[in-house]
């Protein structure tokens, strides 16, 4: 069976084994900094965090029959992305049209416009499966993003309006961003990885550095400019699922590697908006309905199973054992996405 639950302060040395195979800002491969976001977590789902500092981490829990439990992959949640100390930054990408009468030459110019959103957006993000279970015929991957979204009906008041999941654009092999080479190097002076670490805590030199002003991407190197907005190989299908559920291109873009933007109201995502409140009924009979169900159970802990149930107007009933895996008895209240 395979469950995901909210992250505890014990699952340190399970995310560091997950966080080498990515190693982002998200899900830094750093033991002290994943330490606190650890901490953060477990402040959000027990409500301790102030709402604009809520970053949930969900873990994915592989329980083989006869073994011990231990943790495959990961997803994240941050209830606001954008805050008066620390906002939302990126650039638009926009369009400006030039024409010359008297040579009779016409241009259409990419143009980048940095922005900032004080206001927050809740964004997805960190989503790692480990290597050896991708391809499985459970869809983890598919379970850990949707969780996601499962979590967000479930406790509707904790998240904005619109949604934001940034996508991972190519980059070199040694990591490099050639974007960040070509434009955010050049008014920093850091490397990509230095200048994308300290954005998470302190976005103060961006808005000092980066100009202010529009920048024309003919400036840019033309194998950086081709970046922008590009989806990176192993994100393409991340943005495939992101588009099926309701989220779009934003035409806007990282401004440290040019990562396409992709937003969504939150009410109009369709995991969201699926997602139904039910009872858990007293019968156990195994359904023909696949759903994702999750919950809090008697001890507080958010725990979901992807499962066969039998979903009533106003109850879901399902196996004993997912029932016993989720912590929840008969009457308590789980959310319910049909799949």
């Amino acid at each position: 069976m395979f469950v995901i639950r909210s992250a505890l302060p014990i699952d340190i040395d399970a995310l560091l084994g997950i966080a080498q195979h990515l190693d982002s800002v998200n899900l830094p491969n750093d033991r002290g900094r994943l330490t606190t976001i650890l901490e953060r977590s477990t402040a959000a789902f027990s409500r301790r965090a102030h709402v604009p500092e809520r970053e949930f981490v969900f873990v994915l829990e592989a329980r083989p029959r006869g073994e011990e439990p231990h943790i495959i992959g990961c997803s994240m949640l941050f209830a606001q992305h954008g805050t008066r100390r620390a906002p939302h930054v990126y650039f638009d990408v926009l369009e400006e049209e030039r024409y010359s009468d008297t040579i009779d030459r016409h241009f259409v110019h990419q143009v980048l416009r940095i922005g900032f959103n004080y206001k927050g957006v809740t964004e997805v993000g960190g989503l790692v499966l480990l290597p050896a279970h991708r391809g499985h015929a459970e869809q983890l991957g598919k379970m850990l993003s949707f969780v996601r979204f499962l979590y967000i009906a479930r406790h509707r008041s904790l998240f904005r309006d619109e949604l934001l999941a940034e996508l991972m654009p190519p980059l070199e092999p040694d990591g490099r961003s050639l974007l960040w080479e070509s434009l955010g190097r050049r008014f920093t002076g850091l490397d990509y990885q230095e200048a994308d670490r300290l954005s998470r805590e302190n976005k103060e030199f961006i808005k000092a550095l980066f100009p202010q002003e529009p920048l024309y991407a003919s400036l840019l190197a033309p194998e950086a400019r081709a970046l922008i907005g590009e989806v990176g190989k192993s994100t393409q299908g991340v943005a495939h699922m992101l588009r099926a559920i309701g989220f779009a291109y934003a035409h806007r873009i990282d401004p440290f590697d040019g990562g396409p933007h992709f937003h969504a109201k939150t009410d109009e995502v369709t995991l969201v908006a699926q997602t139904r409140q039910k009872v858990v009924l007293a019968d156990t009979a195994v359904g023909k309905q696949l759903a994702l169900v999750g919950g809090e159970g008697s001890d507080g802990l958010f725990r979901a199973v992807r499962t066969h149930v039998v979903d009533e107007t106003f109850g879901v009933a399902m196996p004993t054992a997912v029932r016993s895996a989720l912590d929840v008895e008969v009457g308590a209240e789980v959310a319910v996405l049909r799949l």
